[in-house]
């Protein structure tokens, strides 16, 4: 019980000072409640708007693919120098320290692999993201595969259920169907799609017109690396994708299979957090690979 003798009236009531009532700072977030916005502040640098996150989740689909062979040893060194981890979770369990504060996008979907007809995915139970203290939740809708798209949209309208209870942000993570074209137009559809169903980041690919697609998606938008290019097209990749208006970068191929993948990760970070040209990032990946 408080101190009767001691009671101090305030003083201090700002009254020359009216109250914050700036939006938020990430687009498409302003109406959301505190946790959603407390959970996307962990994964976007405040001072930037943007993030570089680190994808690991190729193992479900691939196996052991290059640069993914031991997770404790490829990716869990890299881990302090990304803003969020994008992984599976037994990955995140088995390989990646519990002492990690980066914030943690579970890959909440899963399914057939590489050997067989992809995109026949599957939730994890809700339960799994809360005990793993997910920051984000992950799943991927298939646009224009007839044989799996109403499943993966269905998938991501449920997830987005779930994010909304427990105030977890979702990513959606886009996939256009063998027959379409990877262009704009697509892409565009498919992260609409994503926003569309109320997921408040979508992962897309960078297309010409990439502008377009980002305008028309009301939440942040952050580019896949794609498969492995070498170190000045990935930097370019990045640096095309801001200029167009991305809020980062979800890569995975283009930094583990990187020949100096902590060099590599730092030089992408360059890029979108400190506006460093391509060529620059370049300059700054070979001295930190020669270090």
């Amino acid at each position: 019980m408080a101190d009767l003798d001691d009671i101090r009236d305030g003083d201090n009531f700002g009254l020359n000072t009216p109250a914050d009532t700036n939006s938020f700072y990430l687009k498409g977030m302003n109406s959301v409640d505190w946790g959603i916005k407390n959970r996307m502040s962990r994964i976007f640098n405040r001072k930037s708007g943007r993030t570089v996150m680190l994808a690991f989740d190729h193992g479900f689909l691939m196996g052991p693919t290059s640069g993914l062979e031991r997770i404790d040893l490829n990716i869990a060194p890299l881990a302090e120098h990304a803003d969020c981890l994008m992984g599976t979770r037994g990955m995140i369990r088995s390989c990646i320290p519990a002492e990690n504060t980066k914030p943690i996008c579970l890959r909440t979907d899963t399914g057939t692999t590489i050997l067989t007809e992809m995109n026949h995915n599957v939730l994890l139970d809700e339960a799994e993201a809360i005990s793993m203290n997910a920051t984000a939740m992950a799943a991927m809708i298939a646009v224009g595969d007839a044989a799996t798209e109403a499943l993966t949209i269905a998938n991501i309208s449920r997830l987005v259920d779930v994010g909304q209870k427990y105030s977890i942000p979702v990513m959606g993570v886009t996939a256009v169907g063998k027959d379409m074209a990877r262009d704009s137009r697509y892409f565009g559809l498919a992260a609409r799609v994503c926003a569309e169903n109320g997921a408040s980041i979508v992962k897309t690919y960078y297309t010409e017109g990439f502008e377009n697609v980002v305008a028309a998606t009301p939440v942040p938008v952050v580019i896949a690396g794609g498969k492995k290019l070498p170190e000045i097209e990935a930097l370019e990749l990045a640096y095309n994708a801001i200029q167009c208006g991305a809020a980062g970068v979800d890569m995975g191929r283009n930094v583990f299979q990187s020949e100096a993948p902590l060099a590599m990760i730092k030089a992408v970070a360059g890029v979108v957090h400190d506006g460093l040209k391509p060529a620059e990032g370049l300059e700054l990946f070979n001295d930190l690979k020669n270090a």
